[in-house]
C-alpha cells in the first residue's frame, strides 16, 4: 500500500516591513534647514560672480584668467559629488551635511589673507569639492523624512534654495562689495556657513524613509523575487538605463545655463549692457524671483497630477526636457534681439527657465533606484550632470578673448550654449520613461498611500 505524499511546504514568504509613520513636523524642519543649505550654497557660488569686476580690476586679470578662476570651483566638484554619494551608504547625512557647511566655511578664508590668483583658485576648488556632494545628498537628506508620493514640494523647496540664494544673495552681496569692499562678502559667507553647521548638528538626524535592509520577499508562483528596499541592483545595469541617462542629460543641460549665469551673467550685464553693480544686482534677483516662483508653481502641481494617475514621463521626465529647450531657445535668441524689453525677457528664460529641471531629474532617477542605492547613484547623476561648472566658464573667458569685440565673443558664447542645451533637452525628453525602466529593473512603484 502506497502511503499518500504529504504535501509540500509553503514557501516562506520575508514579511513586508509596516510603512514608516510620516513625522510631518520634523519633516518640515529638516526641510527648512536643507533649503537654508542650498540658499547658502548658491550664495558662496555667486559670491565671486558678482564680485568679478573689482576683483578683475584690482588684480589686473583677463577674461580668460577669470574664467579659469571661475572653472576651478567644478576641478574637484564632480569628483567629491561622486565619492560622498558611494559614501552616503554607510555614513548619516547628518555627518556629510555638517561636514560639507564647516568645509564652506573654511573655503572662503584664504582670499581674506592673501588677494592673489592662486588665493581664488585654492579657495574656489575647495569649496567645489565641499559643495559637489550638496544637492544630491541634500535631497537625498530630504528624501528620508518624505514618502515617494510627498517629495515634489519638498523637493521643489529644496532646489528653491538655490533661487533664493542668488535672489538673497545678489542684492546683499552686492551692497556688502560696494559698501564694504569684496573681501567682506567672503567673510560674512564664512560666518554664515560656520552658523547653519551648527544648528544642523542639532536637528539633522536621518528621517524613516531611508535606507532599508530587509530581506528580499520570495513570491510563491515562481517568478523571480521582486527587489525591495534593501536590495541591491548592479550600477551598470541602473546607470545605463534610459530614466538615468535622460536625466543626467536634463542636469547636464539645466547646469550649463547655471554655470554661465554665475560666473558671466553679473560681468556680462555690467560690461555689455552698461548696468550699474546696484541694477545688475537687481535684475539677477529678478530672474532668481522667476525660477522660483516656477519651482513653487510646476513640481507641486506635477506631483498632484501623478496622483491623480498622469505617469511619471508626463509629470516629471517630459517637462525636464521641455524646460531645457525652452531654455536653449531663448539662449539662441539673444545674439539677434535688439536691446530693450525683449532682450530682458529672453535673458529671463534662459538663465531661469530650467529651474524645475534640478527637482525633477532626482525624482526621475529615484523612480528606478533601490533606496538602500539611492544616495550614491544621486551622487553619479549629480557628478555627470554638473560637468558644465568645469567648461562653461573658462570657455566663454576664452571666446571672449578670442572674439573681435566683446560683443561678438558673448554671441558665440549664446549660441554655443543654446547648441548643447537643446541637445540636452531632445535628449531627456525622449529617454526619460520611469515605468518601462523599472519595470526592467524588477521594481515595484515606492508610492503608495500616505499614513
Amino acid at each position: 500500500m502506497v502511503e499518500p505524499s504529504s504535501p509540500a511546504p509553503p514557501r516562506e514568504t520575508a514579511a513586508v516591513p509596516p510603512r514608516p509613520a510620516f513625522d510631518r513636523r520634523h519633516a518640515w524642519l529638516v526641510t527648512a534647514m536643507i533649503v537654508t543649505f542650498m540658499l547658502i550654497n548658491y550664495a558662496d557660488k555667486s559670491v565671486l560672480g558678482l564680485a568679478a569686476v573689482p576683483i578683475m580690476d584690482e588684480l589686473g586679470i583677463s577674461n580668460s584668467t577669470y574664467g579659469m578662476i571661475s572653472s576651478s570651483f567644478a576641478l574637484l566638484f564632480s569628483l567629491s559629488g561622486l565619492v560622498v554619494g558611494f559614501v552616503s551608504a554607510r555614513v548619516s547625512s547628518r555627518v556629510l551635511l555638517f561636514t560639507m557647511a564647516a568645509l564652506w566655511s573654511v573655503a572662503q578664508l584664504p582670499v581674506l589673507f592673501v588677494a592673489s590668483v592662486p588665493a581664488l583658485v585654492a579657495g574656489r576648488v575647495l569649496l567645489g569639492a565641499a559643495e559637489g556632494p550638496a544637492a544630491s545628498m541634500s535631497m537625498h537628506a530630504l528624501y528620508k523624512w518624505f514618502p515617494a508620493d510627498r517629495r515634489g514640494l519638498p523637493s521643489a523647496l529644496q532646489i528653491s534654495g538655490a533661487a533664493l540664494g542668488t535672489l538673497v544673495a545678489a542684492p546683499v552681496v552686492t551692497w556688502l562689495i560696494t559698501g564694504f569692499g569684496w573681501r567682506s562678502a567672503f567673510a560674512v559667507l564664512a560666518v554664515t556657513s560656520l552658523v547653519w553647521s551648527l544648528a544642523w548638528w542639532r536637528v539633522g538626524h536621518d528621517g524613516p524613509f531611508g535606507e532599508g535592509r530587509g530581506r528580499v520577499s520570495q513570491p510563491t508562483d515562481g517568478t523571480a523575487p521582486a527587489p525591495h528596499r534593501g536590495q541591491r541592483l548592479p550600477y551598470r545595469r541602473l546607470l545605463l538605463n534610459g530614466t538615468v541617462l535622460g536625466s543626467i542629460a536634463a542636469a547636464f543641460g539645466g547646469s550649463w545655463a547655471l554655470a554661465l549665469s554665475h560666473a558671466w551673467l553679473p560681468v556680462y550685464l555690467r560690461t555689455r549692457l552698461g548696468m550699474t553693480a546696484g541694477t545688475a544686482a537687481t535684475f539677477i534677483s529678478a530672474v532668481s524671483a522667476f525660477s522660483l516662483v516656477l519651482l513653487l508653481a510646476v513640481p507641486p502641481l506635477l506631483d498632484l497630477l501623478r496622483r491623480r494617475g498622469l505617469s511619471r514621463r508626463w509629470s516629471s521626465g517630459a517637462p525636464q526636457g521641455i524646460a531645457v529647450a525652452v531654455a536653449a531657445l531663448a539662449m539662441a535668441a539673444l545674439p539677434f534681439a535688439a536691446d530693450g524689453w525683449t532682450h530682458i525677457v529672453l535673458l529671463a528664460v534662459a538663465f531661469g527657465g530650467h529651474a524645475i529641471v534640478f527637482p525633477l531629474h532626482y525624482l526621475t532617477a529615484s523612480a528606478v533606484v533601490p533606496p538602500l542605492q539611492r544616495g550614491a547613484v544621486f551622487g553619479i547623476v549629480a557628478a555627470t550632470g554638473t560637468l558644465p561648472g568645469l567648461i562653461a566658464p573658462y570657455l566663454t573667458g576664452r571666446l571672449l578673448d578670442s572674439a573681435p569685440s566683446q560683443g561678438a565673443g558673448y554671441d558665440h558664447a549664446f549660441l554655443l550654449s543654446a547648441v548643447v542645451m537643446l541637445v540636452c533637452g531632445l535628449a531627456a525628453l525622449v529617454a526619460i520613461r520611469p515605468e518601462r525602466d523599472a519595470r526592467r529593473l524588477g521594481l515595484a512603484d515606492e508610492t503608495g498611500p500616505t499614513p
